[in-house]
């Protein structure tokens, strides 16, 4: 039997009941982790995700969660250890995109936004790095950020500093974590199609077929797909990348800093 890269790994991906985490949690079971534990709110999406992640074969425990609330987020981190025992890498891809600009963003969705997004990954790191010290696990976290995290769109005020400080939370993590050989990278996302970008989409007055227009326009002719994002995660919760550590890797086809 040829050894795949997660043989034998025990991982958790947030937000992997729909879209990005979702993608993320089945490239990892087909990938050939051995249990996965994945949390959302909606218990429907979760029982159906994670029996779909089942039939891979990769056992899965699904945590109804919402991450606005730091019990909340605990509570994902200690079922699975409960359930498999040990954690071998976090993969934190939940996160809130609602928009606001420095003049319409209320104080209630500036916390909303900085609770799920930055503060959430804080917890749940946390709790994963506690246990993986106490069981000499030289484990991997891999922050789902934004390339937002350079500044961002002026609609998207909230949401850019809130990965902004993910971003920041990514590098320091890693530096205070290396003699412990666990790993902390990010990955700087750009504009990806999911169910979810679609709806936001329909409701801010886009045509039904907006995703071909603007693929027609983009230099590879398309957005990111989940699949993309899973590919690289599953790389960096491996050992393959067992040399990178602090990382944060912008990923899409515009170049910061570039100008057209």
């Amino acid at each position: 039997m040829v050894e795949k890269p997660l043989n034998g790994g025990y991982f958790i991906v947030t937000g992997g009941t729909q879209g990005l985490g979702r993608g993320i949690a089945l490239h990892l079971a087909e990938e050939g982790a051995a249990g996965l534990t994945i949390c959302g709110r909606n218990k429907k999406n979760g029982e159906a995700a994670a029996a779909e992640i089942s039939q891979t074969g990769c056992a899965c425990e699904y945590v109804q969660a919402d991450l606005f609330h730091e019990k909340d987020c605990r509570k994902v981190v200690h079922q699975a250890t409960r359930r498999f025992g040990r954690i071998d890498g976090l993969a934190n891809a939940a996160g809130l995109t609602n928009r606001g600009t420095i003049e319409n963003t209320t104080v209630e969705l500036w916390d909303l936004l900085m609770n799920v997004n930055a503060r959430a990954p804080f917890i749940l790191m946390q709790e994963t790095v506690r246990h993986m010290k106490a069981n000499d696990i030289h484990g991997s976290i891999v922050n789902i950020i934004s390339d937002c995290a350079h500044g961002g769109y002026p609609f998207l005020v909230p949401y850019s500093v809130s990965k902004g400080a993910l971003a920041t939370l990514t590098k320091n993590a890693a530096h205070a974590l290396r003699y412990d050989r666990i790993r902390v990278n990010g990955i700087c996302i750009g504009w990806m199609y999911t169910p979810h970008e679609h709806q936001v989409q329909i409701e801010g007055g886009q045509p039904e077929n907006w995703l071909e227009l603007v693929e027609r326009e983009k230099p590879f002719k398309r957005l990111l797909r989940p699949k993309d994002v899973a590919y690289l995660t599953a790389y960096l919760l491996s050992d393959r990348s067992e040399m990178m550590t602090g990382s944060l890797i912008d990923f899409d086809q515009k170049v910061i800093g570039g100008l057209d």
